[in-house]
């Protein structure tokens, strides 16, 4: 499987909103919020801009909590979860499965978010967005550019920087 080089890692709001969940229908602050429209242009032209579009395990976990707690069309916004999950699986374009799930969830890397993930706690950083934090960083560690498709600035904050520019060498003349 070829790396991506952009990554587009999508948040559970965001997520929730896209698939219409009842209830969820937007999200964000007052001056900045997100519905449909908004949503599906930034994905709209994140998937021509060649992003790679990622669910993190904690995005599919509370968005189906949210779906499965919805007052009514349950089974719809079921079905439309499980159709992204399954283009995920399969790396069908413009998504991919975050295939690495070993890499953040074993044992050592469990003990280390049990150390660092209650600060972040004081201050309302949930346990998801830190493991959504965790699928950016380890694709930019990778080379990639990320970017957290999220209405919560606080874990818009935790995005990773742009990769470093590596000038081209010119070549010679023939």
């Amino acid at each position: 499987m070829i790396s991506p080089k952009r990554v587009l890692v999508i948040d559970t709001s965001l997520l929730c909103v896209w698939l219409k969940v009842p209830g969820m229908e937007t999200c964000g602050v007052t001056g900045d919020a997100w519905d449909f429209a908004r949503v599906d242009k930034e994905i709209q032209g994140a998937i021509r801009d060649h992003f790679t579009l990622v669910l993190p395990l904690a995005t599919i976990i509370e968005t189906g909590n949210h779906i499965a707690h919805a007052a009514r069309q349950r089974h719809q916004a079921a079905v439309s979860l499980a159709e992204r999950m399954r283009d995920a699986a399969d790396a069908k374009t413009p998504w991919a499965a975050f295939q690495h799930q070993s890499d953040l969830w074993g044992p050592d890397q469990l003990r280390d978010l049990a150390r660092t993930w209650p600060p972040l706690a004081d201050s309302k950083f949930s346990l998801g967005d830190a493991t959504i934090q965790r699928v950016g960083e380890y694709y930019a560690q990778s080379g990639c550019e990320v970017r957290f498709l999220t209405a919560d600035r606080q874990l818009q904050a935790y995005e990773p920087p742009p990769p470093p520019l590596v000038p081209r060498r010119r070549q010679p003349r023939q």
